[in-house]
């Protein structure tokens, strides 16, 4: 019972950050709550034979983020995406969230690996290390993962200034 409560305990903790975790990963609030069911259940079947407790958050999204590149893995799982209806909204008077959402809805359609690269290594805060370690990588190829990502979101932020420049009056 003790391992029981142990768990319930770190849930509380660590369950929103590993939501926002899995809803940047998959870009659908649904498929992100599947996700961290899943991770979850998995860690909780290992949790009595987890020793380095200090290492639990880590191994937390090593577990989330491998069973996100797996649900890719399977034709069957990919969904697609519904957004809303695109606010019909001069694109001078956007700002704040809404760009916000469209920068994330371009980051949604970058492959697997490099949106699971660049939430790590800019949302998540983790050095180049750490993120080859969650996602069982070299460090080169998050290097050069987060830069064909990185550049992927400039070319598409190119064709969109009001995106790239909110507020600013095309000329």
């Amino acid at each position: 019972m003790a391992a029981r409560s142990d768990f319930e305990e770190w849930l509380v903790a660590r369950e929103p950050s590993l939501q926002r975790l899995a809803l940047l990963l998959t870009g659908d609030p649904h498929s992100a709550q599947d996700l961290v069911q899943t991770s979850l259940a998995k860690l909780y079947l290992a949790w009595d034979r987890l020793e380095d407790r200090e290492h639990l958050d880590g191994y937390a999204r090593r577990v989330l983020v491998n069973e996100h590149r797996s649900a890719w893995r399977r034709p069957w799982r990919r969904r697609e995406v519904v957004t809303a209806e695109v606010p019909d909204v001069p694109a001078s008077s956007r700002s704040g969230p809404d760009v916000h959402a469209e920068v994330w809805a371009f980051v949604a359609t970058l492959p697997p690996r490099q949106r699971a690269v660049l939430v790590l290594r800019y949302y998540e805060e983790l050095t180049e290390a750490e993120t080859a370690d969650v996602l069982g990588i070299s460090v080169g190829t998050v290097k050069s993962q987060a830069s064909r990502a990185l550049a992927a979101l400039r070319s598409r932020l190119a064709d969109h200034p009001e995106i790239a420049h909110p507020g600013q009056e095309e000329s």
